[in-house]
């Protein structure tokens, strides 16, 4: 299976409540090579998924019974590794933070071109689910990477600095996991933009500012008298502190 193809039997959840734009999103996307559950409210929405167990949720706003971001506020509660996707008509500013801090992985608003959204559901799995190489024997157990006073623990999606726990979304669990495995280098935004988001292409997107801002705003604190951990190179990139410039 080739990487550009879902892993066998990726599920995604489409929460809808349109049923044209349902019935066009789980055709194009069983056609694509994903198993698909739909749902067309909040509650039918948390039964589906506790149920069926997707990988990833392509997830409206505006639903007949309440507000689809607390969909997302549940299932991060209950199972921080699965993905979601914001799928909205919602498009302004505000609405796209909003959502990308409730813990959204990517925000894709309506009108949208369905080989766009496939393809980005494909990104979001690919660095929340990364499709294992059927010709390698099984990898051993995730290790627990460290930079300083930083712990990431790639068996339970957390992160600890100074001793502190904290738990993170997919994606910034994707973006530190690679500053971290750089060490002190300052890594690229265009090398983040492809590798953790998986982008086939450079494009101008602040995503990456984003997500390093979330990171900032969870792991900081946790040292409230240590040093910033993310360093920013202007008009390069982001990395993370030298140990030997934090006293380690």
């Amino acid at each position: 299976m080739s990487s550009s193809q879902p892993r066998a039997g990726a599920t995604v959840l489409v929460v809808e409540d349109e049923p044209s734009i349902a019935d066009v999103l789980a055709i194009t996307l069983r056609f694509h090579g994903f198993e698909v559950v739909t749902a067309d409210g909040v509650h039918a929405a948390l039964a589906a998924a506790r149920t069926a167990r997707p990988d990833v949720v392509l997830l409206d706003i505006s639903l007949p019974d309440g507000d689809g971001r607390q969909v997302c506020r549940v299932l991060r509660a209950e199972r921080p590794e699965i993905a979601v996707v914001f799928l909205t008509a919602r498009d302004s500013p505000a609405d796209v933070v909003k959502g990308l801090t409730l813990g959204g992985d990517d925000y894709i608003t309506k009108p949208f071109n369905v080989d766009e959204l496939v393809a980005r559901t494909r990104a979001v799995l690919r660095r929340t689910r990364p499709t294992p190489d059927e010709s390698t024997p099984p990898p051993p157990p995730p290790p627990v990477l460290r930079h300083g006073d930083l712990e990431l623990d790639e068996a339970t999606y957390t992160a600890r600095r100074g001793g502190r726990g904290v738990e993170l979304t997919p994606t910034e669990f994707a973006l530190l996991r690679h500053l971290i495995r750089h060490g002190d280098r300052i890594v690229p935004k265009e090398q983040l933009l492809r590798e953790v988001w998986r982008y086939e292409h450079v494009v101008e997107s602040t995503v990456v500012e984003t997500y390093i801002s979330y990171l900032r705003r969870k792991l900081d604190p946790l040292v409230p008298d240590g040093p910033p951990l993310i360093t920013t190179r202007r008009g390069v990139g982001y990395g993370l502190r030298r140990t030997a410039d934090r006293g380690i």
